[in-house]
């Protein structure tokens, strides 16, 4: 659980004449079974997210052990806490997910999880396949620290146990974006926030951060295109969405290809999902597509949002088909944007905790994290801390989301 130290230093750079580090070090050493004995906890009784009602009061009470003031029920079942120094200085934010995944755990572990849970009315199982279990830990542990040596610190300390990183249940809101709304950046308002996520392919003791867009926007989107039903033997006699959605899917590529600058940033644009017609002799009125949009700065965003729709209208037209685009659908999330000036500023705090080897500048990736939306608020350092043992090669590490994960 050396991964604590980190976290501990990116506060502390904010407060000179600090403990020694070697003295931080031991404190780290001093709690990590409890760490290591609250992620198993966790990890055995994961919730999904806006249900991680257990986990918010298992949160609590150690909190509150701790003499911090707190506040439950944010965004559902969110928990935030106070530390105040008493001293002048700003406000920074500490955030750890809570929310398990509706996966059936394959580890044979003591602490393994057998959860059920219900999502959208079916009985699924629950598992932390994504680290969120050892973030909580964690943050759990770093509290305990500045607790004791909060006659060093200046300022305040806020505590964010965000739920429903993983989304919300249909129908619902929840995660980042509604506590924000809840005021969770208030009272005392935040000046800098900061993140981090376990990563099952990168050996422990390293860490991993870019500035600027480290993590993709996401923008869902759905494609209604309609036609004219006919019999498969006479397609003259139809307007035909089929071979219209096959000319969309493929032109929608040339929009990354041709029109987005890949060399300062990737993109990616995903069908993920495609329904239309029910028999092999009768071409269908109306087929739908649905996929996702991923980009990583906010020109290729801009860019994306006019490109699609033209691209889309422009090849219904030429089929004689009618075209409906409905962009964002359900959900949209901002870039994992990690401030500049803020970056720069904790890259030496993160050597001087983790040693000048082990801190790696990372490329971007295309998943997403609603971080982000704390990010577009005030400056936020998102970054990647390794989870893997070192006799387990990358390529062989169970993958973020799988019944394997074990990090």
């Amino acid at each position: 659980m050396k991964q604590l130290i980190p976290v501990l230093f990116l506060l502390l750079i904010f407060t000179p004449k600090i403990t020694a580090a070697s003295n931080i070090e031991e404190m780290v050493n001093d709690i990590e079974a409890k760490v290591i004995k609250w992620r198993h906890h966790l990890h055995q009784h994961p919730e999904l997210s806006n249900r991680e009602f257990e986990t918010a009061k298992y949160i609590t009470k150690h909190l509150k052990s701790l003499g911090l003031e707190v506040q439950t029920g944010v965004a559902i079942t969110g928990v935030v806490a106070v530390l105040d120094s008493g001293k002048p200085g700003p406000v920074i934010a500490l955030r750890a997910d809570i929310d398990g995944l509706p996966v059936l755990e394959q580890n044979d572990l003591p602490w393994k999880s057998t959860q059920r849970g219900e999502l959208e009315g079916n009985d699924v199982p629950v598992m932390h396949a994504c680290g969120h279990d050892t973030h909580v830990a964690m943050l759990m542990g770093a509290a305990e620290i500045l607790v004791k040596i909060k006659n060093q610190l200046k300022g305040k300390v806020k505590f964010i146990f965000q739920p429903a990183e993983e989304g919300a249940p249909r129908g619902e809101k929840g995660g980042a974006e509604l506590m924000i709304a809840e005021g969770v950046l208030k009272n005392p308002a935040v000046d800098v926030i900061f993140g981090l996520h376990i990563s099952s392919d990168t050996d422990v003791g390293k860490i991993r951060y870019k500035e600027g867009g480290t993590m993709a926007a996401v923008d869902p989107f759905k494609i209604v295109i309609k036609g004219k039903q006919a019999h498969g033997a006479y397609p003259w006699l139809s307007v035909d969405p089929i071979t219209t959605a096959a000319q969309i899917i493929m032109s929608l590529q040339t929009i990354v290809s041709r029109e987005i600058k890949l060399i300062d940033e990737a993109a990616v644009v995903t069908i993920g999902s495609i329904h239309g017609g029910n028999r092999s002799n009768i071409i269908p009125s109306e087929v739908e597509l649905v996929g996702t949009i991923r980009t990583l700065n906010k020109a290729a965003r801009d860019h994306m949002y006019e490109a699609l729709p033209r691209k889309v209208k422009g090849i219904a037209d030429s089929m004689r088909a009618e075209v409906e685009v409905t962009l964002p659908l359900d959900y949209s999330y901002p870039i994992t944007y990690n401030d500049p000036a803020l970056t720069e500023k904790m890259v030496p705090t993160l050597i001087r905790s983790a040693g000048a080897d082990n801190v790696i500048y990372s490329k971007p990736v295309t998943g997403a994290e609603d971080f982000s939306f704390f990010q577009e608020k005030i400056p936020g350092l998102y970054m990647w801390i390794g989870g893997k043992p070192l006799d387990v090669p990358a390529d062989q590490a169970p993958a973020h989301h799988t019944p394997e994960f074990l990090c």
